[in-house]
């Protein structure tokens, strides 16, 4: 289901859940994925959630992404600055567009589509009520820390991750506490890639929160 939004628009789809109370969830895929990649991943989190897909607007050759890179592991932060803000505006139009506006959105980001999740919840921290980050960067440093008490946090990385060093994914679990959000860590035993014990346990985590009723 797609419909006209009046702001920033991005290629996406929404499907209705058949469970209102769940946590809507914001499926933001990685390097390379459309808006259908993560649909499954979103059902396995939440099944009957509503889930709100989107396509990245950014170009690398020929592979969608949500923000430009200057190399790996290396960001353009005005370019982060710029698309973090279309998000947040697309994010605002749809909940007027789906009949959002009372709903708890949940981002549920893999790699790229997990560091402008986290550049959104940095930034606009009342734009989701919180957070499923798959294999996350630290997206930038912030200067003043926004107030997220009680925000809940999920954070998925891997032991051998090739592209996310352990240290900086402590360096992002730092920044979410020290924010005063409420934080989880899994550990995956391989690297980059996703594994059935990522999906369980932030299933399993999400379960955990009771996050129903309106914002």
């Amino acid at each position: 289901m797609t419909a006209p939004l009046t702001g920033t628009t991005f290629v996406h789809r929404f499907l209705p859940g058949s469970q209102p109370q769940s946590p809507v969830l914001l499926l933001l895929h990685g390097t390379g994925g459309t808006e259908e990649d993560l649909i499954p991943l979103g059902r396995q989190l939440s099944p009957g959630a509503a889930l709100l897909s989107i396509r990245g607007r950014v170009l690398e050759n020929g592979m969608p992404r949500f923000f430009r890179r200057l190399a790996e592991g290396v960001f353009d932060q005005k370019d982060l600055l710029h698309r973090t803000q279309e998000l947040y505006s697309f994010l605002s139009d749809a909940r007027e567009t789906y009949g959002l506006r009372d709903s708890r959105i949940i981002a549920a980001g893999y790699s790229n589509g997990a560091n402008i999740a986290s550049s959104l919840l940095l930034r606009e921290p009342h734009a989701l009520q919180g957070a499923i980050l798959l294999r996350a960067m630290v997206p930038f440093e912030p200067e003043s820390l926004p107030d997220l008490s009680g925000t809940p946090v999920f954070l998925a990385a891997g032991r051998r991750d090739p592209i996310v060093p352990e240290s900086n994914t402590r360096s992002l679990e730092a920044i979410y506490k020290r924010a005063g959000a409420t934080v989880e860590l899994h550990w995956h035993p391989g690297g980059h890639e996703l594994g059935s014990d990522d999906v369980q346990a932030a299933h399993l985590w999400l379960a955990r929160q009771k996050l129903t009723g309106a914002v």
